[in-house]
């Protein structure tokens, strides 16, 4: 099956009413997980860029408050879905330790060793995704999660543009991480695409879907283009799993539905249908 894995980001508002509604919508849509994120703004952006720009420094709105988590985490608990977090900053790894299923570390801080190692010595699972890598780099992250205790890291394969052109998902990638790390890779949406997860998930072979969730269009980030409303990724959810029931066992034989038709079919002897047995017992209709 498919872990599907909602990601709130900044769509919280800062409000814990909301972020359970978050929790309670992913859970109806039929995922295995929630994810927030946990920065403070000082040490996300250096002080350079917070110094000159207006825009940066009020992303300080966005962060979720610390003690949201264990609340959040519960509330996941109760509702038999896992609570996971994105941490930007060195400290947050062991804030988050106690609660979460997993860690998910951001394409944007790939290239940081310090906090791939910090997640890998909990010895908890952790979550990559690879958005603007090149190979080597995302082979060099890999090893360094398997280095320091994380021994089988997932990859999610994405195109850190929000949104992303569907034309520009190069889902055919999914492969080439997979043959360079020998990870499990899956894709971290951006398209607002179903067509692009189901092609993930049934030509490439994607086991992990990552993607954004707003409730109501009223989020932070809705706005950008890349975030999806519960109904439309609550359907391409149903309809994956359907998929799946539809591959059956692989035994050819009868099914139930088709057993009724057996002897309805032509008699070797003859060619005529339906076989003798039948015709000797067939009555006439009125």
């Amino acid at each position: 099956m498919v872990r599907f894995i909602a990601e709130v980001s900044s769509n919280h508002h800062r409000d814990l009413s909301r972020s359970f509604d978050f929790i309670e919508a992913a859970a109806r849509a039929g995922c295995s997980a929630v994810k927030f994120q946990l920065f403070k703004v000082e040490q996300l952006f250096s002080p350079e860029i917070l110094e000159r720009s207006e825009q940066h420094r009020q992303r300080k709105e966005w962060e979720l408050p610390l003690e949201f988590v264990p609340k959040l985490a519960q509330r996941c608990r109760e509702l038999g879905i896992d609570f996971s977090c994105t941490p930007f900053y060195l400290d947050a790894v062991a804030e988050l330790e106690p609660y979460v299923a997993f860690y998910k570390i951001a394409s944007y801080e790939l290239l940081w060793d310090a906090l791939l190692v910090a997640c890998a010595r909990t010895g908890k699972p952790v979550v990559l995704s690879t958005g603007m890598a090149t190979i080597d780099e995302i082979r060099h992250a890999a090893d360094i999660l398997r280095q320091n205790g994380c021994s089988s890291p997932s990859l999610l394969h994405c195109t850190s543009a929000y949104p992303t052109p569907y034309a520009e998902a190069n889902l055919a990638a999914i492969d080439t991480i997979r043959q360079a790390t020998g990870c499990e890779v899956g894709w971290s949406d951006h398209t607002v695409e179903p067509v692009v997860i189901h092609r993930a998930i049934h030509r490439w072979g994607a086991r992990v879907i990552e993607f954004h969730l707003d409730l109501d269009g009223k989020g932070e980030e809705f706005g950008a283009g890349h975030c999806w409303l519960p109904d439309q990724i609550g359907a391409v959810i149903q309809d994956i799993e359907k998929g799946f029931e539809a591959d059956g066992n692989g035994v050819k034989e009868a099914v139930p539905s088709e057993l009724a038709d057996r002897l309805w079919r032509a008699d070797p002897s003859d060619g005529l249908r339906p076989m003798k047995e039948i015709r000797a017992q067939w009555k006439l209709s009125n």
